[in-house]
């Protein structure tokens, strides 16, 4: 049973839903209307974009230059081709090429319809030659006038390159020869601060040269050796003095014969002491050479082989030479020599270099003390590695080094060039000497 009102109702509820109905394909109506619309207008802009691309790729638009009368008209003579002709001539025509196949097809035209000739077409020009390239300038002729700023940019930047190139070579010479002048520098053996120190034991060290100590200046051009005998010369003249060093190992020694070949000064070997024992000894052959080189005229000097491991030590090792010269005369200098010995173990072996200095300056203060010329004896290696010079720059160096040149970088006043020396009045090998010093006239 229906009550009152239920179809009023029921058709409400239809009305309802077709009002739903038909907003809702109202809607979709529009927005089916609205894409369609959207997808026409991309389509539209995409035609532009390709319009506007085909126009930006238009390659050249050429201005065709006023003709004569002999381009114009076909005859012979110059006025041949009327006055049409004469006009065609006289108007500027744009020749406009794209890309692709539309190019060929557009200059096909435009021949047709503006009568071009094969002039009109000329485009070699647009090419410079090597030599403008090179300059950086454009070229071209009349023809070609529309791409002459193209043509001289071009050389201009091949220019610019060229120009880079030779920079850039010559910044890459100078770094090369900045790094090789900074190697030099770096390496020890060409820097000139440095000096080689070869050990007993064949190590070597480049060691840096002091250059608060006084310099050798010696020029070497002017040593000269003749049959073992070293001379120094300046002007022709030799400004040196031979000498040779003796102890009781060379034997018996005929002075006058030294005399004879040449030897100017002995440097005779006073003592000793023990390496071992520290006891100290008078040299067996002393007084016998003393004797002798007195007796030939020669100067004479001599040094004691130390091995005082302290102050002490070292002041009663020079007052043993002080006493053992007493009324004897020597004019050559009192040389100190410490050093290491072959195939044992030396007292001066404990010393650090500061307590060998001190050793070594307590000595030479001492014999100065009495009158005498103090002197350092050593090799290259000692003298800068074992003991302090710039503490001892008061005494004069007696340096050993057995080559043809020294290299010993410090001043020097007497040098053992060889203990291999052969020279008549000795039997054997002897020690020679140079000295750049007249000790006796001192």
């Amino acid at each position: 049973m229906r009550l009152p009102g239920d179809n009023e109702e029921r058709n409400a509820s239809l009305s309802m839903k077709y009002m739903l109905m038909g907003v809702s394909l109202s809607v979709l109506l529009i927005l089916g209307v609205v894409v369609f619309t959207n997808k026409q207008e991309e389509a539209r802009r995409q035609r532009l974009r390709q319009q506007e691309q085909e126009k930006e790729t238009t390659v050249l638009a050429l201005e065709h230059e006023d003709g004569t009368g002999a381009q114009a008209g076909t005859g012979e003579n110059p006025g041949e081709g009327g006055e049409d002709a004469q006009t065609a001539v006289t108007e500027q025509v744009p020749v406009v090429g794209f890309a692709g196949r539309k190019s060929m097809q557009e200059v096909e035209r435009l021949y047709q319809e503006n009568k071009l000739t094969a002039s009109d077409l000329d485009f070699w020009d647009m090419y410079p030659e090597e030599e403008e390239l090179a300059a950086g300038i454009g070229a071209g002729d009349a023809a070609g006038a529309g791409n002459t700023g193209n043509t001289g940019n071009a050389g201009i930047a091949a220019g610019e390159e060229k120009d880079k190139a030779a920079r850039y070579d010559e910044e890459a010479k100078a770094l090369a020869e900045e790094e090789e002048k900074k190697a030099a520098e770096e390496d020890p053996s060409k820097d000139g601060k440095h000096t080689l120190l070869t050990y007993a034991d064949g190590t070597e060290e480049w060691v840096l040269i002091n250059p608060y100590l006084e310099q050798n200046t010696y020029d070497y051009t002017k040593m000269q050796m003749r049959a073992d005998k070293m001379a120094y010369y300046e002007d022709g003249r030799s400004i040196s003095y031979l000498g040779a060093d003796l102890s009781k190992y060379n034997g018996d020694v005929d002075f006058h014969a030294l005399k004879e070949s040449g030897i100017e000064f002995v440097m005779l070997r006073l003592g000793a002491r023990g390496y071992g024992s520290g006891q100290i000894l008078l040299d067996e052959k002393f007084e016998e050479y003393m004797n002798k080189a007195s007796e030939a005229g020669l100067d004479i000097g001599v040094y004691f082989f130390s091995q005082a491991i302290t102050a002490e030590e070292a002041v009663e090792e020079s007052n043993f030479i002080i006493q053992t010269l007493t009324e004897r005369n020597i004019t050559y200098p009192v040389a100190f020599d410490m050093e290491y010995v072959q195939n044992d173990k030396a007292r001066v072996e404990i010393l650090s270099k500061e307590e060998k200095t001190a050793v070594a300056r307590a000595f030479l203060e001492n014999i100065k003390a009495a009158g005498y010329k103090p002197m350092i004896y050593g090799t290259k290696e000692w003298l800068i590695k074992e003991i302090n010079l710039t503490k001892l720059t008061d005494y004069d160096i007696w340096l050993s080094q057995q080559k043809d040149i020294p290299d010993y970088p410090y001043k020097f006043q007497m040098w053992q060039y060889t203990t291999e020396g052969d020279i008549p009045g000795v039997e054997g090998d002897v020690d020679l000497n140079i000295c750049f010093v007249d000790y006796g006239e001192k």
